[in-house]
């Protein structure tokens, strides 16, 4: 049975926790409409300024927020919309991917410079964070792991700390992206964390005692506790649940009047990628393994917001995704083994070992079948 396509954009059914209607229309699609549509944005504007006066510090000895920032789109965003047109005072929170690349390490000093904000840029252990890449990458096909969970508990764990009860987060995932059906969350607590974070069912206990590591060592990476969340009266909530999220409009907005900066090769222009990841140098073998397992990547995530904005049409982002969904680069692939300490060998065993066959040309023992420039072949494309 060949696998289906959404008929209004290009997501595949294969999309975890994706529902697709007796029309062939996948919920991202609805939730964009419904997001359009269903929505009273201005009631919901008029909920966020009821919130901030709620945890505003009136006092001024303390921050009125944390923002959890990358350097790029969204953290613009999001300050631009805290600093700028509410006035409020926030703490900036970075944790460092791994390796930080030229981009996004300009992008993070403009967002600290532009908007005049104070900023703790989280520099992680690099031993433990590569030994953690390591051993998800074996067990879980997904390098990223100790990213995803350094992105999420850090800025917790700093507000926390400073006693700043209220982290903005950005867009809001469910929105954009769909999800579970009638699981549209407005807060990020441990729990959506956990389900939708991109643990992938890996608690960070899991990390403790394999090849060497203790609990100290993976202290960034856990989540403060009940107790410690209750006493500092946390409440985290996405900006993109009060606000109309168009990261195309915002991208504009930042790059004319704020100095945002991003990538400009044909591949990203033509895939809508040129704002996406600009931090992370080696996260593009994320969204390969993603292809690996799934037989789509992140450019069928833009590309689908982008049909669903009506910015592109469905046959032209098809187009694309052929030209260049699962390809992987050679340089960036280097740059990885390097970095990760993988051979190449060992890197394809372990992709290998996580790709779903199904989904792929095989030859008549069941072996996938690679093109002259060692890509697979994807049985299936939209």
């Amino acid at each position: 049975m060949a696998m289906r396509f959404c008929s209004k954009c290009v997501m595949p059914e294969t999309r975890p926790d994706i529902i697709f209607d007796n029309n062939g229309i996948c919920d991202a699609c609805h939730s964009s409409e419904f997001k359009k549509d269903k929505i009273d944005w201005k009631s919901n504007e008029k909920e966020f300024e009821k919130l901030i006066a709620k945890f505003r510090n009136k006092p001024g000895n303390n921050y009125d927020c944390v923002i959890p920032v990358s350097g790029g789109k969204d953290s613009h965003y999001q300050t631009y919309v805290c600093k700028v047109k509410y006035g409020l005072n926030p703490l900036l929170v970075s944790f460092e991917p791994t390796p930080l690349s030229p981009l996004g390490e300009k992008n993070l000093l403009n967002i600290s410079h532009t908007f005049g904000c104070d900023l703790i840029h989280f520099r992680k252990n690099p031993a433990v964070y590569i030994k953690l890449a390591r051993i998800a990458l074996k067990r879980l096909g997904d390098h990223e792991w100790p990213n995803h969970v350094g992105i999420f508990t850090t800025p917790v764990r700093m507000a926390v700390s400073f006693h700043i009860p209220l982290i903005i987060w950005g867009e809001n995932p469910q929105l954009e992206y769909g999800g579970p059906n009638g699981r549209i969350n407005r807060i990020l607590d441990r729990q959506w964390m956990e389900e939708f974070g991109g643990l992938l069912g890996n608690r960070t206990e899991d990390m403790v005692g394999i090849d060497g590591l203790t609990k100290k060592d993976l202290l960034p990476y856990t989540y403060p506790s009940e107790k410690e969340l209750s006493e500092a009266r946390i409440t985290g909530v996405f900006l993109g649940s009060y606000f109309k999220w168009n990261s195309h409009e915002q991208t504009k907005l930042m790059i004319e009047k704020y100095s945002f900066s991003v990538k400009k090769d044909k591949r990203s222009v033509e895939s809508g990628l040129y704002c996406k990841s600009l931090d992370d140098e080696t996260v593009f073998i994320h969204d390969y393994f993603k292809f690996l397992k799934y037989g789509y990547d992140r450019i069928n995530d833009q590309l689908s917001v982008e049909v669903r904005d009506k910015r592109m049409k469905r046959e032209k982002a098809a187009e694309i995704v052929k030209r260049y969904t699962g390809k992987m680069d050679p340089k960036l692939l280097n740059l990885f083994l390097k970095h990760y300490e993988f051979s190449k060998a060992e890197f394809y065993r372990i992709a290998d070992s996580f790709t779903n066959k199904s989904l792929f040309e095989t030859d008549k023992l069941g072996k996938l079948v690679r093109d002259g420039n060692y890509d697979l072949i994807p049985k299936y494309l939209p």
